[in-house]
């Protein structure tokens, strides 16, 4: 896979390189982080899957050298946006979680 984009967080004071592993699968996305201290070659991977007839989002920000207060600030950030992604999904407006220099809470 080629096509490496980033995500950038705090007005861009904070970047990640990101490098697809998986193309042109419909129901799987997953890209490595080829930057950051914490987030070098961890993965963050999405899953679609059909139950009845609803498509479940499974998210995992997988391959974390350690356990540290970092992580759990990562894994709380991810649970909240996917919380946001199934009410957006749902139409509701749950507003942003990332203001464009700071968290929007």
């Amino acid at each position: 896979a080629t096509g490496l984009v980033t995500l950038g967080f705090f007005d861009r004071q904070t970047v990640y390189a990101l490098r697809p592993e998986t193309l042109l699968q419909p129901t799987r996305a997953s890209w490595r982080c080829e930057s950051g201290h914490e987030w070098k070659n961890t993965r963050l991977v999405f899953q679609l899957t059909r139950q009845g007839s609803e498509t479940v989002v499974q998210f995992t920000h997988a391959d974390w050298r350690e356990g540290s207060e970092y992580f759990t600030l990562c894994n709380t950030t991810w649970g909240e946006l996917m919380y946001r992604l199934k009410a957006a999904a749902e139409g509701k407006q749950p507003g942003p979680l990332f203001l464009k220099s700071s968290l929007a809470y």
